[in-house]
């Protein structure tokens, strides 16, 4: 593992992975925060989400809308005829529903919710622009069965499998249920953001189909998650269902599994600024599909 090492400022992909036998740790090129602090947020939840990567806001989402968005999840994972499309995804041992993509192209109700102005007014005073859908999906974990997800970077995977140039899109991940610390809550290392982890091997060809079940290819290797986490620690992110938490596409984050009687699901909503829209992929032999990854960048909310 290389540590902190710079790239000439001549070389185009500033973010490489994949691409070497030997993972490496490189700066950040990107600011965080791109736009100004006239927005929702105040002056030092910017700071505080600059710093962090990430920022939580607790009954973002009134209880009445828990209650509708969990009965439209509900709706979505018992819906036989959705169950056929690639975009419903099941956990790799079981026949449960894992995840389910695009939902705001399937779904009525999550199609108003990405054009929320409490979200999309976020998403734009953090990423200084206009902002369209990049993905968007709700994640099931429950009781008794729900999977892990690795410790990974979203923008790996993005900057790899679909192209996106820069650091500059942001996740929005609404709790339907209480997260608590025993049932699979969403941990992040604070700071980590900051810190590109360049990964090894070779992208297969739709790596996409295996990798939303169990994700092995763009992980971080265990001595760069050591030095992260001994760098920033980790946090454990818990809170009651209605909350929210918005954290940067560079986070360092995984979840553990759910071995609780007690579900954990959430909203998940990427929002990628309009000026960084996906070109062709910097590490994968094609692009992933439109329900991964939006070809469609017209902004929300207007």
């Amino acid at each position: 593992m290389t540590l902190q090492m710079d790239l000439p400022a001549s070389t185009k992909d500033d973010y490489p992975t994949r691409k070497t036998s030997e993972p490496a740790l490189l700066y950040r090129k990107d600011p965080t925060v791109w736009g100004s602090g006239d927005g929702p947020f105040s002056s030092d939840e910017l700071k505080g989400y600059d710093s962090r990567g990430y920022t939580q806001i607790e009954s973002f989402v009134t209880d009445e809308e828990v209650r509708t968005y969990s009965a439209e999840l509900k709706r979505l994972g018992s819906d036989s005829e959705l169950r056929k499309d690639e975009r419903v995804i099941v956990e790799p041992t079981s026949d449960e529903v894992r995840s389910v993509f695009e939902v705001h192209k399937i779904s009525k109700v999550f199609a108003d919710l990405v054009n929320d102005p409490r979200l999309v007014e976020r998403a734009r005073q953090i990423l200084g622009s206009d902002v369209y859908v990049h993905q968007s999906r709700v994640n099931y974990k429950p009781g008794f069965g729900g999977g892990s997800f690795y410790w990974h970077s979203d923008f790996e995977t993005w900057h790899a499998e679909d192209g996106m140039p820069r650091m500059r899109a942001c996740s929005f991940s609404i709790a339907l249920t209480d997260n608590f610390a025993h049932n699979g809550a969403l941990m992040i290392m604070p700071g980590s953001h900051k810190t590109f982890v360049s990964c090894v091997g070779e992208t297969p060809e739709d790596n996409y189909r295996s990798s939303l079940k169990s994700q092995h290819v763009g992980t971080p290797d265990k001595n760069s998650l050591s030095y992260l986490a001994d760098q920033h620690g980790i946090d454990v992110l818990t809170g009651s269902a209605g909350g929210v938490t918005v954290f940067d596409s560079n986070c360092m984050h995984g979840s553990g599994g759910n071995i609780t009687p007690y579900p954990r699901s959430n909203v998940f909503i990427v929002f990628n600024s309009v000026e960084n829209a996906c070109e062709k992929p910097f590490s994968a032999p094609a692009a992933r599909p439109g329900f991964l990854a939006s070809h469609d960048t017209t902004p929300v909310g207007r």
